[in-house]
């Protein structure tokens, strides 16, 4: 079909992929994945499985898509789930005066610079052949228009960073694959060691499963024409 016919879910098999398997939501799409029985093989990647992808290391990213290429299966899906928030050293900061550059360097190596470095090498793997799509795990709280309470520095600027690199990928994209979707994906909040300690009362707080099939969900009824976008996980735009 053409672009703007009513293209809808992704075909039937070839390969879907998960960056961050490891993770919360990782591992719940590709559990979800896995069970649909839709892709010939589903491949869950990240630092400690075979082949070992870590997003501070580009030749890991290079030779984990050198393999898929390998299979000669024609790649439909890549899912990107990774992100960084906080760890034992680092929290979101809550004023300028908490601005660390170490903190800042990381925050945009794993949430910009590590999904820029996908899409470099795991774009081109997306077959040409119907609808495809690579799809990033991004954050409301990287929209530029929707700060209102400020504070979480890093993690807001990279993320936008990430919306920014996205759109720029996807015009490229459009280019060569009219039926490929590239996009931001808001998750909400989820029930993971990521968003556990910042969760508030009255939240909609989903678990990592029912979050993966909602998501899941939306990517199937992306179209085209939505390439580019930064997209809430009810399938709505988000602003930038």
């Amino acid at each position: 079909m053409d672009e703007g016919t009513g293209i809808t879910h992704l075909p039937r098999g070839g390969s879907a992929i998960v960056i961050g398997a490891g993770g919360g939501i990782g591992a719940a799409l590709l559990r979800s994945l896995e069970a649909s029985g839709q892709f010939e093989t589903v491949w869950g990647l990240g630092r400690h499985t075979t082949p070992a992808l870590d997003l501070l290391d580009e030749d890991s990213i290079r030779t984990s898509a050198q393999a898929i290429q390998a299979t000669g299966l024609p790649v439909r899906l890549v899912l990107d789930a990774t992100g960084f928030l906080h760890n034992d050293t680092w929290s979101p900061e809550k004023s300028w005066q908490q601005l660390d550059p170490a903190h800042m360097a990381h925050s945009f190596a794993i949430n910009a610079i590590g999904p820029a470095l996908l899409m470099k090498h795991f774009l081109p793997l997306l077959t040409r052949e119907g609808k495809t799509a690579f799809v990033t795990l991004s954050a409301k709280v990287g929209s530029i228009g929707d700060n209102r309470l400020g504070g979480w520095y890093s993690y807001r600027a990279s993320k936008a960073a990430l919306n920014q690199l996205v759109h720029t990928a996807a015009i490229e994209l459009k280019r060569r694959h009219p039926h490929a979707v590239c996009v931001a994906l808001h998750p909400g909040t989820v029930d993971t060691g990521l968003s556990t300690p910042f969760a508030k009362t009255g939240l909609d707080v989903r678990t990592p499963d029912a979050a993966a099939e909602r998501l899941l969900t939306v990517i199937h009824q992306l179209q085209p024409e939505q390439s580019g976008g930064f997209i809430n996980h009810d399938g709505t735009e988000l602003p930038w």
